[in-house]
């Protein structure tokens, strides 16, 4: 489940996607959060912002957005399965 992005969250992403002239609707908060979430905890917490750097570059480089997002989500549960726990 995506978590819910707060006010001053959601009005800060607005004016930053509007200030890089990209429409804030193209930002989902919610996916970048959970895999910010998810790295943090599953790999390693200075991996979050890399991780979702690393997305936005690919899906700007012309990958799907939705395929981007699986890939990453399935990368993350491919450590899992493997027994890759985060680092300390």
């Amino acid at each position: 489940m995506s978590a819910v992005a707060p006010d001053e969250l959601t009005e800060w992403v607005v004016e930053l996607a509007c200030t890089l002239g990209i429409a804030p609707d193209d930002v989902p908060i919610g996916r970048v959060l959970d895999l910010a979430r998810d790295v943090a905890h599953g790999v390693v917490r200075a991996g979050a912002p890399l991780s979702a750097f690393v997305v936005g570059v690919a899906i700007g480089r012309g990958l799907d957005g939705d395929e981007a997002w699986r890939r990453a989500t399935a990368l993350l549960e491919a450590r899992a399965t493997a027994g890759r726990h985060p680092s300390a």
